[in-house]
């Protein structure tokens, strides 16, 4: 163990009353409150962005492809497709996607108590995959598709049955308008179940039900769909998936990613990523301000004891050393008391759900936590380096001090 190491322990472990002491606990403090917010933006980040995220994703999954359509929005009703076996194989077998549903969609009017609503019915079959929906059900259970000629029942959402006034079991009419006449069908239609998102986009919209419904109200075959959904392994690779695709299907199809489809949504996760940016730009300045003045106070507080080492024929290269090695010793107790209070802080929300928000505005009610260990890692890791670099500098300031000048220093 080096010498300068061993008089910067000693000094640190002196524990004599002087300025420099609320000093270092006022740089202790400020690092350890930047490291705490850094790893609180981060988890608060990473779970917003994926609980919103795969709000939208278990509604619509991560690809949709459809017939191409020059100029219509993708939030309507399909043009039938008719399912080609060849292209599904080829959906199924790219890589990184783990299934392939189908689906339709159809504008209607709900009628209940005097009420109307419009929506937009979304059509499913019995092997549609309802673990990722299952969640936000709140009430009731899943459609059961019988073997008549389709189901009539629907999963409504809780702000539309509040404005209907009707409840789990209750019975209501739908109207149909068919595309390019005016012609008008209506369905007495069972509410099987209820849900909630918490995302206006969806709960003032979508309605789920049978595709045999739909294929009976638009004069389709028995085997056409509106379009599939393609559910991704990793969301990360939406990007690079919906490009295979678009390549490869067919020129009568087209693929579009749901980041696409819903740009208003993920442009506001993706605004998360500028804050927690300027937040830790902030954070880190914060911390780099405190080391440096906490460093200038102890090496002119310790004046005498450099010019009596410099005396005693000690290089400036190793009295520097000792301030750095002091320094650093105040930014690991910083990122470490840091580290635990941010840590904790996330899973005690985790546990707790002490933090509550407006889910109308932040699309869910109680703030989500995704702590990813590396990235606390990175930030512990991150914080120190920087400070230690950003500490070099007030260090030079050793070399300046005349030894006969700083013994007469008082």
């Amino acid at each position: 163990m080096s010498l300068a190491f061993q008089i910067a322990k000693r000094v640190a472990l002196n524990h004599g009353k002087s300025f420099s002491r609320f000093i270092i606990r006022l740089s202790v403090t400020a690092t350890a409150l930047s490291v705490m917010v850094m790893i609180v933006t981060l988890a608060f980040v990473n779970g917003f962005q994926q609980t919103v995220s795969e709000k939208v994703f278990s509604f619509w999954g991560h690809i949709r492809v459809q017939h191409y359509e020059i100029g219509k929005s993708m939030i309507a009703e399909e043009s039938a497709l008719t399912p080609d076996t060849s292209v599904e194989k080829q959906l199924q077998n790219t890589p990184g996607v783990i299934r392939v549903q189908r689906f339709a969609t159809k504008s209607a009017v709900l009628e209940a108590s005097n009420e109307i609503e419009g929506v937009l019915l979304k059509g499913i079959d019995q092997d549609y995959d309802s673990t990722r929906l299952q969640p936000h059900l709140t009430a009731g259970r899943w459609i059961h598709f019988d073997t008549g000629l389709y189901s009539r029942e629907i999963i409504l959402s809780e702000s539309m049955a509040r404005q209907l006034r009707v409840g789990v079991n209750d019975t209501i009419i739908m109207y149909f308008v068919s595309a390019g006449s005016n012609d008008r069908s209506a369905r007495k239609i069972s509410i099987a179940g209820l849900y909630k998102t918490g995302m206006e986009e969806y709960d003032k919209l979508f309605v789920l039900g049978d595709i045999r419904l739909i294929r009976r109200i638009n004069d389709w075959n028995d085997n056409q769909i509106g379009g599939y959904e393609v559910l991704l392994q990793d969301r990360n690779q939406i990007d690079t998936v919906n490009q295979l695709l678009s390549a490869s299907l067919p020129a009568e199809w087209m693929s579009r990613s749901i980041r696409e489809i819903y740009p208003n949504i993920f442009d506001w996760l993706n605004i998360q990523d500028v804050n927690r940016n300027v937040i830790f730009t902030v954070m880190t300045i914060v911390a780099i301000i405190n080391l440096i003045t906490c460093l200038l106070i102890l090496i002119l507080e310790r004046t005498r004891m450099i010019g009596l080492l410099k005396a005693m024929g000690a290089r400036d290269a190793m009295i520097r050393n000792i301030f750095l090695y002091y320094a650093t010793l105040i930014t690991l107790a910083g990122v470490g008391l840091g580290t635990f209070c941010g840590v904790g802080l996330c899973l005690l929300q985790v546990k707790t759900g002490f933090i509550r928000l407006d889910e109308a505005s932040y699309y869910v009610s109680v703030a989500p936590v995704q702590m990813i260990w590396w990235q606390v890692a990175a930030v512990c890791a991150g914080t120190t380096l920087v400070c230690y670099l950003a500490l070099m500098l007030p260090s030079f300031l050793v070399k300046r001090i005349q030894p006969v000048k700083a013994i007469q220093f008082r």
